[in-house]
């Protein structure tokens, strides 16, 4: 069992929850891993916040939480972006991901959000798969935007989800 919060970055175990998040980023973006200090900068702005999806032991209130997904977002108007999302690998496949996309999608849609863009590597087909689940389509294709050494290099779809009244 698992729940979903909003970081509030004022609470007394956000940098514990920061940091977990940053452990995650580590294994599941292993090449291009967001640290602790890249994610406060990125939470201290206005417009980014994370969604942070915890394992929930029982149903009473626990503090020591064990964060096994996020979803760090930007909002900007009626636009919004998923900047990073992921989950720990013991927990793939579990629905996770799509469940904080569902929460996700109801929060933005609560604050009159317009779409919800997001930048996925083409050859990701499990995170492409789930984005089109998600109604998510292609919108632009970005030609050998990732590039690593001695790999070639790989396109970055652009996929936008649009809320309709």
């Amino acid at each position: 069992m698992f729940a979903i919060e909003a970081l509030a970055l004022n609470a007394a175990d956000s940098e514990k929850m920061i940091q977990a998040v940053a452990n995650i980023e580590a294994i599941v973006q292993s090449q291009s891993a967001w640290n602790y200090q890249t994610l406060l900068e990125l939470l201290e702005q206005d417009s980014t916040n994370m969604l942070i999806v915890y394992k929930q032991e029982k149903e009473e209130w626990t503090e020591d939480k064990q964060v096994i997904g996020y979803c760090l977002y930007q909002m900007i108007f009626e636009q919004a972006e998923i900047l990073r999302i992921g989950t720990h690998p013991d927990y793939q496949r579990q629905g996770i991901a799509s469940q904080t996309i569902d929460k996700l999608h109801e929060f933005l849609q609560s604050n009159q959000v317009e779409s919800l863009l997001l930048e996925v590597r083409a050859n990701n087909h499990a995170a492409i798969a789930l984005y089109e689940r998600q109604n998510f389509v292609v919108i632009h294709k970005r030609k050998g935007y990732y590039q690593s050494s001695h790999q070639p290099a790989v396109d970055a779809l652009i996929m936008q989800h649009t809320y309709t009244e």
